[in-house]
């Protein structure tokens, strides 16, 4: 279960070249999830008569994973590039009625139950869209974030 003090958030690479996650840089993590844009996201359409449907495919209802951390490390993403496919699990939960059944692979240990409802962290297959660091000198700071969207 997610303390307040804790995250299941996590980067699983293909190979040793970026181990992810390091020490101190993802204290004050935000995490992001939205549909994607486009063709699984947004292709609503309206029939002569007004009646508004939905001409979305069930196989491009697919989501964009932002992730942002400030902190006073870089994450070890160095090596990571636009396209290459990673594993995450989300610090952004989901919901669904107890007795369903969750949409997206749930990360072991994030269920949790509040009333009718259970809710968990999504594990994701992802390819990396975008990736930024900032650094604030000064303030021995380091702001990133990287973007991603489900395969």
């Amino acid at each position: 279960m997610i303390g307040a003090s804790n995250t299941v958030f996590d980067i699983h690479f293909p190979s040793d070249t970026a181990p992810g996650v390091a020490p101190y840089s993802a204290r004050g993590l935000k995490g992001s999830l939205s549909l994607i844009d486009g063709i699984g996201g947004g292709n609503l359409r309206r029939t002569i008569n007004g009646t508004l449907l939905d001409l979305n495919p069930p196989q491009m209802r697919k989501y964009v994973l932002e992730i942002s951390g400030d902190d006073q490390a870089p994450p070890a993403l160095d090596g990571v590039w636009p396209g290459m496919e990673v594993v995450v699990d989300s610090n952004v939960e989901l919901a669904f009625l107890t007795g369903g059944s969750a949409g997206r692979t749930m990360v072991p240990g994030s269920e949790r139950f509040e009333g009718a409802y259970t809710y968990y962290c999504p594990r994701f297959t992802m390819l990396v869209v975008k990736l930024q660091v900032e650094r604030d000198e000064w303030a021995a700071a380091v702001s990133w974030n990287l973007t991603l969207e489900e395969v």
